[in-house]
C-alpha cells in the first residue's frame, strides 16, 4: 500500500479526479486528495506568488459519494504545483509516495505538455524526489474516465518500481478497457491535439486563437497513438543540468578567461534523456 496523492488542475470538484482517487482507494492505497479550488488548467509547474506575509486559502471539502466519504481532501487556492509542494512538506499530512495527477478531459501530448497543470504537478514532483503519473483522456462522448482510471492502476507497479524521480505521461483513447489495443512507450508528438496559431492585440486585449493540428503525425509518438487506438506512456523529465558529452570533456581557452567543463557527480538517472528508443530513458522499456 501506497500513500498517494492525488490532484489535477481541473479543480477538486472535476469527476476526474474523483474516478481517479475512487480507483486508487478501490486498488487498497492510502489516498488523499488536494487539488485547485478553480479550474488552473494551462499553469505548467507554477506555484504562484508565494509571500511569507500572506496565507493561502485551504478549506477541508467532502468528495462525492459514498466510496470517498472518508478520503481526506482539499480544495488549495493556488495551482497543482502547489498542492505537491505543499504535500511533500507534509501539509495534508504524511507527504506522499506517489503523485498521481488527473483524469484530465482532454490529452495531454507533445512538447506542448510543458504547458499542462496536469503535467505540472508531476514536474513538480519530481523536482521534489517523489514518483508520479499524470493521467489524460482523450476527449470523445462517452467519457472513458473508467478506462483512464483502470489503465493507471495497472500502471502502478512500474511506478512504483522506478527510480525516485520518475514522471510518465499517460495518455488514453476514449474507448473501453477491452478495446484499447494496449499501453504503448512513446516519443512526444511534435504538437498535441491543437496548437496556437495566431496572436493579436487590439483595444487592450490579447486574442489567442488555435488551430487543430492536421499534420501527419507518427505512429511512434503520443498523438499517433492514441489516433491508432493505444493508450501512451511517455517518461518526462523537467528542470535538469546539461551535461557535456564525454568527447567534450576539455575545453580548449579561446578567450583571456580560462574556460574548462566544471567537474560534476556522476550523472544522475534523473539527468538522462527519457527516450525510451535508445536505451537512456528513466524507465527501461517492456516490450510495446
Amino acid at each position: 500500500m501506497a500513500r498517494v496523492l492525488v490532484t489535477n488542475d481541473d479543480g477538486v470538484d472535476a469527476i476526474g479526479l474523483h474516478h481517479l482517487a475512487a480507483a486508487l482507494l478501490g486498488a487498497g492505497h492510502d489516498v488523499v486528495v488536494a487539488a485547485p479550488s478553480y479550474d488552473a488548467s494551462g499553469s505548467g509547474a507554477s506555484i504562484g506568488n508565494l509571500r511569507p506575509d500572506q496565507h493561502i486559502p485551504c478549506t477541508v471539502v467532502e468528495l462525492p459519494g459514498a466510496e470517498l466519504a472518508d478520503v481526506p481532501a482539499f480544495a488549495v487556492d493556488g495551482p497543482p504545483a502547489l498542492c505537491v509542494l505543499a504535500a511533500s512538506l507534509g501539509g495534508f499530512g504524511a507527504p506522499p509516495d506517489l503523485v498521481m495527477s488527473g483524469i484530465n478531459p482532454g490529452m495531454n501530448t507533445g512538447r506542448v505538455v510543458l504547458y499542462s497543470g496536469t503535467v505540472g504537478a508531476c514536474l513538480s514532483a519530481q523536482n521534489l524526489g517523489i514518483r508520479s503519473m499524470a493521467i489524460s483522456l482523450q476527449a470523445v462522448e462517452p467519457w472513458r474516465f473508467d478506462t483512464a482510471a483502470a489503465l493507471a492502476v495497472e500502471l502502478l507497479p512500474i511506478l512504483e518500481s522506478a527510480p525516485d524521480r520518475s514522471a510518465l505521461n499517460l495518455n488514453v483513447p476514449g474507448l473501453p478497457r477491452d478495446e484499447v489495443q494496449g499501453i504503448r512507450w512513446c516519443r512526444l508528438a511534435p504538437f498535441g491535439e491543437v496548437r496556437a496559431a495566431t496572436a493579436d492585440v487590439s483595444d487592450g486585449a490579447l486574442q489567442m486563437r488555435v488551430t487543430v493540428v492536421d499534420e501527419e503525425i507518427p505512429a511512434e509518438t503520443d498523438s499517433g497513438a492514441i489516433r491508432d487506438g493505444w493508450a501512451a506512456l511517455t517518461a518526462i523529465v523537467g528542470v535538469v543540468e546539461a551535461w557535456p558529452a564525454p568527447s567534450e570533456a576539455t575545453v580548449t581557452a579561446t578567450v583571456a578567461v580560462s574556460e574548462t567543463v566544471v567537474p560534476g557527480a556522476p550523472v544522475h538517472h534523473a539527468h538522462r534523456v527519457a527516450d525510451p528508443f535508445t536505451g537512456n530513458a528513466i524507465l527501461t522499456p517492456r516490450g510495446n
